[in-house]
């Protein structure tokens, strides 16, 4: 085949397993973002540009479904791809930066993220303008970062600004907005600003429903984070139908080893637990803590808390 045939053919798949990676389908994304690496890496060599957005694009996938390891040796070689031909402030490589840190952040490994964030926002802001749609991802993910570290005030500001320049450049019901949307209400709510919370939760579910149908892995995240503020309003009847609704959709898109069943999983437990039901949640937690430990690891913080929430409703069960 002519080389740009091959070319073509290696962009065709890299488009094609995007489109597969937005419904959802992470495996069979995985398995077109090799295809095309293998293309890009015979045609070009392996350190062109070409290949390290190839890099990014199937550590992204892998990402997805958990495979952290394998991940994050791709986005490192992505990254130093980028730095090495096209310059250490290439808008490249604040692509490149804000990925690797994100991976990190999925993983627990916050000292590592902050100084990657960064470097990325100052990079994108320089070479790019202040408005520029990949300064608010930077933005949002770094708030996200401050949040877990219990900088509130900051992480605020940072999310709001991330979300006007969403709206600004993409209008107000493009799907690029609810992760925004769905991280500022988390924020507000672990204030007690419930009222604002609820109202950001069900506006960014109505845009991925319209959007990306109703059994896509992100309509789950947005019934979660619903279920768990009507949770602590004691609306517990809605609250477990979202949970199980969302477990449901997890369970069919993304298979039942991927750590957002652990998740979903770990939520509805933790309502039933909340209730009384400590015999419906004790599979629920175990199964949680199986899937963590066999696909995050012992250590990750998404392990511990679901061990320690194992562990905790059995001490209830033993001492009643």
């Amino acid at each position: 085949m002519p080389i740009k045939d091959e070319m073509d053919l290696a962009l065709s798949l890299n488009n094609q397993a995007d489109m597969l990676q937005n419904q959802g389908k992470y495996a069979e994304a995985e398995s077109l973002g090799r295809r095309a690496l293998e293309i890009f890496e015979a045609q070009l060599g392996e350190d062109d540009p070409e290949v390290a957005t190839s890099l990014n694009n199937l550590a992204g996938f892998l990402q997805s479904q958990g495979k952290y390891s394998e991940a994050e040796e791709l986005y490192r070689r992505a990254l130093e791809i980028y730095e090495t031909r096209l310059g250490k402030n290439d808008p490249e490589v604040a692509t490149s930066l804000n990925n690797l840190a994100g991976l990190l952040f999925d993983q627990g490994r916050y000292a590592e993220v902050g100084p990657l964030y960064r470097r990325a926002l100052m990079i994108d802001e320089k070479t790019l303008g202040p408005n520029h749609l990949d300064v608010a991802s930077i933005l949002h993910n770094l708030a996200g970062l401050l949040q877990a570290q219990g900088e509130y005030s900051e992480a605020e500001e940072l999310y709001r600004r991330a979300l006007t320049i969403y709206q600004s450049q993409l209008g107000s019901e493009h799907t690029f907005i609810t992760t925004n949307l769905n991280n500022l209400a988390g924020l507000l709510k672990s204030q007690g600003k419930y009222v604002e919370a609820e109202s950001l939760y069900q506006r960014a579910l109505y845009i991925r429903e319209k959007q990306l149908g109703d059994t896509h892995p992100d309509v789950a995240t947005s019934l979660n984070n619903l279920a768990l503020l009507l949770k602590e309003k004691g609306k517990y009847v809605e609250a477990e139908h979202l949970y199980r609704r969302a477990l449901m959709i997890n369970e069919n898109t993304l298979g039942s080893e991927h750590p957002s069943v652990a998740t979903s999983l770990n939520n509805l437990a933790g309502l039933l637990d909340a209730q009384g039901k400590y015999v419906d949640a004790e599979p629920l937690y175990q199964r949680a803590v199986q899937i963590c430990e066999e696909v995050l690891g012992a250590s990750h913080p998404n392990t511990i808390t679901m061990r320690n929430n194992l562990a905790a409703l059995r001490e209830i069960m033993n001492n009643r």
